[in-house]
């Protein structure tokens, strides 16, 4: 266990208690990352993927509503420090539906690019941490945050 990183290493666990710490941790990682980045999120539904964005993106001083992507596929949210990009890849079947979306584009101008359940996309950005998150048995507000890259 990493005692409280703005950016776990690889391998690293994090356990995060409630939506609270979810979005602490998610503004801790609005810091850590550069402009400019990109980091992809893992994890089954309600493991609390879009409650870390939350964190991230009020971090960056978006004072609106941020929710999943999941039917839009892409958010951008307005911040004073640039444009932040949710992306959920859940229901795209090839990534190159999101290519037409310029997302390529949207990356590019955005401070930071949070994409969700982006497996077909690690390959063209290497240098993007992944996060899995996981639900605890037994501990229905904990969550586990797992460092994959």
């Amino acid at each position: 266990m990493t005692a409280d990183p703005l950016l776990p290493e690889p391998g690293d666990v994090l356990l995060l208690r409630g939506l609270r710490e979810q979005q602490q941790f998610g503004a801790r990682l609005a810091a850590a990352l550069p402009p400019g980045s990109v980091l992809f999120l893992e994890g089954e539904l309600g493991a609390g993927k879009t409650s870390l964005t939350q964190g991230l993106v009020a971090a960056l001083g978006f004072t609106d509503t941020v929710t999943s992507p999941t039917y839009a596929l892409m958010n951008a949210y307005p911040t004073p420090a640039g444009q932040v990009l949710h992306v959920d890849a859940y229901r795209v079947r090839d990534v190159n539906e999101l290519y037409e979306m310029d997302l390529e584009d949207l990356i590019e101008r955005s401070r930071l690019s949070v994409i969700e359940w982006g497996e077909g996309l690690y390959a063209d950005y290497p240098a993007a941490p992944i996060l899995l998150l996981e639900h605890l048995d037994g501990a229905p507000d904990v969550r586990r945050v797992t460092r994959r890259r």
